[in-house]
C-alpha cells in the first residue's frame, strides 16, 4: 500500500514546477514558440511540428510549440491551448523539466529511485477547478469532445488520440498505484479506447486489468492525466520496476512530496497540479476496435481490439493547457524522452555491472529505428578483443526490445553519424571474423507484434581498429578552420560540419611525414623533392613500401 503523508492545514508552495511554470521557463530560455495563427488540430497541428524533426534541423534547433488558436476539421473553436514538444523536443527541453544538465540526469534518477519521497494529500486541488460529470459529458461539444485533442498522423489515424498521458490504475489486492503512458483514442464524448501494452511481461496497467478480470470484476477504475508537473510526467514513459510507486520516485526527483488529491468519481489519487484528469472505468469484459494509429516504432499500428473506457468525470484547471507528444517515426519527442533515459542505463550496465571499463559511450540509433533496433558501443582503441565481444553481448541482451543490431566502434567514430559507422564497418571489420549472428530473440515492439511468437535474431559486429591505420584523408583541423573563416567572410551558405570534417592520425603516421606536410603547406615542396632524391634506390618493384624511420 502506498504511504501518503497528510498535508498540514496550510499547504506550502510546491518545491517543483507545474506545467505552466515549466512552459514559462522554456519561454525564458528561448525553447518555446507561441503560435497564435489559427491551426486545425485534425490536419495541421502535428504536421507543422513534425517539420522540425524531418526538415533537416539540428536537434538543438527544435523547440516546444504552444498553440493558442485551435479549431477542428469542421471549424469549431476551442478555448484550451495545446502544447507539443514541451517535455522533450530536444535534450535541452528535457533537462529543463528535470532541472539538471543532461550528463547529470541519470544520477538524479538513481538518487530518486534510491530515496523516494511519499506524496502528500491536499483537498482543494487546482485540477478540480472545473468538474464535468453527468450531462456535461453527453452530446457534441461536451465531455471529451470539448477537448482539443489532435490527430497525430493525419491521413492514417482514425481518431484524435491522447498521447502525452499518465494513466493511473491500481492493483486491486495491494492498493499500489501504477502510472504508465498509454494511448487512448476518442470514440464518443463519454467513451474512449485505451491501448495498454500486452507485450511479454506486460505493462503495469495491463497487469492490473488482468487482476480485476481474475477477481470477476467487470470494470477497472482508471484516471488519465494530461499535463502533469514535469517530474510526474516523466514517470509514465520511464521504465521503472513494476509496482514501484511512481509518485514517490517523482518526489525523490523533486526532493519534496508531490501533491496528490483524490479523484472525484474513482478511488484513485491523481496529481493535484494536473491540467486535465479524465476519470472512468475500463471494461474488463468487452473489447472494442481501436486504431489505425501511427506508433512510436515508426509504422502505423493497424486495428486491434483494445479496452473501452466509460468516462465518469473530466476535471481540469481553469487555465488548462493540454500536452500532446510527437511520436511515430523517430526522431520524435517520445524517442528523445526514451533516449535520454536509456543510454545512461546501458553505459552503467556495461561499465559498472559488467566491469567493462573500456566502454566510453552507448548510442541508441534514433532516426527511423526509434532506439530499439541499432545500438552502437564506443570503446577505447586497443581494447582487448574479448572485452569488445563481451560489451557487444552485454548491450544486445540488456533490454529485450533493444539491440537487434549491435556495433562496436572506436572513439574517433561519431555513433550518431551512420556514414561514419558504415565507414568503420567498411574498413575496420572482416565479416568472417568480426560478425556473429545470435538466434532466439523475441520480436519486441514493432510492426511485427511480439505476441505472435515469431522469433528474431541478433547481429553483432566488431568495427573497431585491429591495428594502426593511416590518417583520415581530409585537411588537418587548422586548415579546415581557416577555410571556414574565409567561407563565412564570403557570405556563402551556412555549413553544418558533419564529423569527420578534418583529418587526424589513426596511429600509422611518422614525424617525418608531418614535417614534409608542413613544408608542402607553406609552399616548400621543392625541399621535399630534394630529400626524396637522396633516397632513390634501384632494383625495387614499384609500390614497394618506404618508411623513412627504417632507413
Amino acid at each position: 500500500m502506498t504511504m501518503i503523508e497528510k498535508e498540514p492545514k496550510q499547504a506550502a508552495t510546491p518545491a517543483y514546477r507545474d506545467l505552466h511554470e515549466h512552459l514559462a521557463e522554456l519561454e525564458r530560455r528561448g525553447l518555446l514558440l507561441k503560435i497564435d495563427r489559427q491551426i486545425d488540430k485534425d490536419s495541421e497541428l502535428h504536421p507543422l511540428v513534425r517539420w522540425q524533426f524531418v526538415g533537416g534541423m539540428q536537434e538543438a534547433e527544435r523547440k516546444a510549440f504552444l498553440f493558442t488558436n485551435i479549431v477542428d476539421g469542421k471549424g469549431r473553436k476551442f478555448d484550451i491551448p495545446v502544447v507539443v514538444g514541451a517535455l522533450a523536443a530536444n535534450r535541452a527541453v528535457y533537462s529543463v523539466g528535470m532541472d539538471a544538465n543532461v550528463d547529470d540526469i541519470q544520477k538524479k534518477w538513481d538518487k530518486a529511485i534510491a530515496n523516494p519521497v511519499p506524496p502528500r494529500v491536499i483537498e482543494n486541488a487546482p485540477c478540480h477547478e472545473i468538474v464535468m460529470t453527468g450531462d456535461d459529458l453527453q452530446g457534441l461539444g461536451n465531455g471529451l469532445d470539448s477537448l482539443p485533442i489532435p490527430v497525430s498522423t493525419p491521413g492514417f489515424d482514425s481518431a484524435p488520440t491522447l498521447t502525452a498521458t499518465n494513466v493511473i490504475t491500481k492493483d486491486p489486492a495491494s492498493g499500489v498505484q501504477n502510472m504508465g503512458t498509454y494511448r487512448a483514442a476518442l470514440k464518443a464524448p463519454d467513451r474512449l479506447v485505451v491501448r495498454m501494452a500486452t507485450r511479454v511481461g506486460g505493462a503495469g496497467g495491463y497487469r492490473h486489468y488482468q487482476a480485476h478480470q481474475k477477481r470477476g470484476e467487470k470494470e477497472m477504475p482508471c484516471a488519465i492525466v494530461l499535463g502533469c508537473p514535469p517530474y510526474v510526467a516523466f514517470m509514465g514513459p520511464q521504465k521503472l520496476p513494476i509496482d514501484l510507486d511512481e509518485m514517490s520516485v517523482a518526489g525523490g526527483l523533486a526532493g519534496a512530496p508531490i501533491s496528490v488529491t483524490k479523484a472525484k468519481t474513482v478511488d484513485l489519487m491523481v496529481p493535484a497540479e494536473a491540467e486535465v484528469v479524465i476519470e472512468g472505468y475500463i471494461d474488463t469484459e468487452y473489447v472494442e476496435p481501436e486504431a489505425p494509429f501511427g506508433e512510436s516504432h515508426g509504422h502505423v499500428a493497424l486495428e486491434e481490439f483494445n479496452m473501452p473506457m466509460r468516462v465518469t468525470a473530466i476535471t481540469r484547471r481553469r487555465d488548462a493547457v493540454i500536452p500532446s507528444y510527437i511520436s511515430q517515426v523517430a526522431p520524435s519527442e517520445s524517442s528523445v524522452i526514451k533516449r535520454v533515459a536509456y543510454e545512461p542505463l546501458f553505459l552503467a550496465h556495461l561499465r559498472d555491472a559488467l566491469g567493462i571499463k573500456g566502454v566510453k559511450r552507448v548510442s541508441l540509433h534514433e532516426p527511423l529505428t526509434g532506439l530499439l533496433r541499432v545500438t552502437t558501443i564506443v570503446v577505447d582503441k586497443g581494447m582487448p578483443r574479448t572485452e569488445v565481444w563481451r560489451a557487444l553481448y552485454g548491450a544486445a541482451f540488456f533490454k529485450g526490445d533493444c539491440g537487434k543490431i549491435c556495433i562496436a566502434v572506436n572513439e574517433d567514430i561519431d555513433p550518431d553519424n551512420m556514414d561514419a559507422v558504415f565507414w568503420a564497418l567498411a574498413y575496420r571489420s572482416n565479416p568472417k571474423d568480426d560478425v556473429q549472428i545470435v538466434p532466439h530473440r523475441g520480436q519486441g515492439h514493432g510492426p511485427k507484434r511480439e505476441h505472435t511468437g515469431e522469433e528474431d535474431s541478433t547481429l553483432l559486429m566488431d568495427a573497431t581498429m585491429k591495428s594502426d591505420m593511416p590518417p583520415l584523408a581530409l585537411p588537418k583541423r587548422e586548415f579546415m578552420e581557416r577555410a571556414k573563416t574565409i567561407w563565412d567572410e564570403l557570405g556563402l551558405p551556412p555549413v553544418r560540419p558533419q564529423p569527420p570534417w578534418f583529418g587526424y592520425s589513426l596511429g600509422d603516421w611518422l614525424p617525418q611525414w608531418d614535417a614534409a606536410a608542413e613544408r608542402a603547406a607553406r609552399g616548400d615542396y621543392l625541399e621535399n623533392g630534394r630529400i626524396s632524391l637522396s633516397q632513390q634506390q634501384k632494383g625495387l618493384v614499384p609500390e614497394t613500401k618506404f618508411r623513412p624511420d627504417e632507413q
